[in-house]
């Protein structure tokens, strides 16, 4: 797991060294802080290190604390970090461009403890649920999605078989056991099932079991042949195909690439 980094950037040795000790303190080494005197020098360490959380002065010479927020949203630098923005003025324009560019806040200077503090917690919070929101997304199945967007149009016995589907996702599922559940003959609820969901029962079921499959092998360390187990399969060979025919890559291709880019730090 990556070390968690904060980046501090002030042109001001004795603002950027003060806001450093009272984050260290309360990190109380669960975080890096790391500095930098001016945009250049902040530019170099976001192109090198993964950093969660950039308080950045408004005014430095040479690169502003908007344009650098700016240049960063800009480039594509191994991590989008929260931004706080600090300024020494009160003006209307700052907050306005700081808004445009998803600054997360914006503190007067000087800046009491407990109020960087409190600004630095909020931040973390609202990356890290920015984070989790374009994780699931990029992760979800569209089709998956829509069935889900359109639940309160489902029948009762569709919506039973789904809820089913969610309950047992680890054992192997039947379209007659399910059609038996839900009072109905195979073919009369296989038929709605694709009317009301645009796929057949096997699909949405195979689809469900790759979706968790998903989860597991970027949540957990857990070996693939685990993880084709709890998943309903029993042999990895065939959930290794079935996986391949869906996203066109091995369930360990899809978890090292996806690994290696944004959602590196998913535990």
């Amino acid at each position: 797991m990556r070390s968690r980094t904060i980046l501090i950037v002030d042109d001001e040795p004795r603002s950027r060294e003060g806001m450093k000790k009272i984050l260290e303190v309360w990190a109380a080494g669960h975080y890096e802080i790391l500095t930098a005197s001016n945009g250049i020098s902040a530019m170099e360490i976001l192109e090198e290190i993964p950093v969660e959380l950039m308080i950045s002065d408004i005014r430095m010479p040479g690169i502003s604390g908007l344009s650098l927020v700016s240049q960063i949203r800009d480039k594509k630098i191994q991590r989008q970090p929260s931004v706080i923005l600090i300024s020494g003025h009160a003006e209307f324009e700052y907050a306005q461009q700081a808004i445009q560019l998803s600054v997360v806040e914006y503190l007067l200077k000087p800046a009491s403890r407990e109020k960087l503090i409190t600004s630095v917690e909020n931040a973390l919070k609202a990356g890290e649920e920015q984070e989790h929101i374009g994780f699931m997304r990029k992760m979800a199945d569209p089709q998956l999605m829509a069935i889900r967007d359109e639940d309160a149009a489902l029948s009762d016995p569709v919506r039973q078989a789904i809820d089913y589907v969610e309950m047992h996702i680890e054992e192997a599922i039947s379209l007659q056991e399910v059609a038996g559940l839900v009072h109905l003959n195979g073919s009369y609820f296989s038929s709605l099932f694709k009317e009301q969901c645009q796929m057949n029962f096997s699909e949405y079921v195979a689809r469900r079991k790759l979706q968790k499959a998903k989860e597991l092998l970027l949540k957990t360390n857990l070996p693939i042949a685990e993880i084709a187990s709890l998943t309903g399969y029993q042999t990895v060979k065939y959930f290794n195909k079935l996986f391949k025919e869906y996203e066109g890559m091995s369930p360990g291709q899809y978890r090292s690439s996806m690994r290696n880019g944004t959602e590196a730090n998913i535990q």
